[in-house]
């Protein structure tokens, strides 16, 4: 019996799947793993990187070698979202309707200009 060790980047422990031959194919080992820590396909995608080469493995069919240890990442089903992101803020006044786009490392300036009489 061949295994690869698995931990997820959040646990300190190793853990281990195991199969026939020299080495497992990234889909077989997703799904030795999902159902080992009983996860849902429809809820999450695992991203699987090489612990000692830091290679992230994308290709289902690529083909991971007995004895080797990973680190798991649970990544949602669309893939990861970008963390950038805009603020818009609307401010209404007797005279006149304006809308501000603010970004939020200018949300100080924004509130500083509030302060600022018409």
């Amino acid at each position: 019996m061949s295994c690869v060790h698995y931990k997820f980047s959040s646990k300190l422990n190793y853990d281990t799947v195991t199969f026939d031959g020299l080495h497992i194919s990234l889909c077989d080992l997703k799904k030795q793993i999902m159902g080992r820590e009983k996860l849902k396909a429809a809820d999450c995608d695992l991203q699987i990187t090489n612990a000692q080469t830091k290679e992230e493995y994308t290709d289902d069919n690529a083909l991971i070698p007995k004895n080797s240890s990973v680190i798991v990442r649970r990544i949602p089903i669309g893939g990861v979202k970008s963390t950038s992101k805009t603020y818009v803020i609307s401010r209404t006044e007797p005279a006149m309707a304006t809308t501000k786009a603010v970004c939020k490392n200018t949300i100080s300036h924004f509130f500083y200009t509030l302060l600022l009489p018409l």
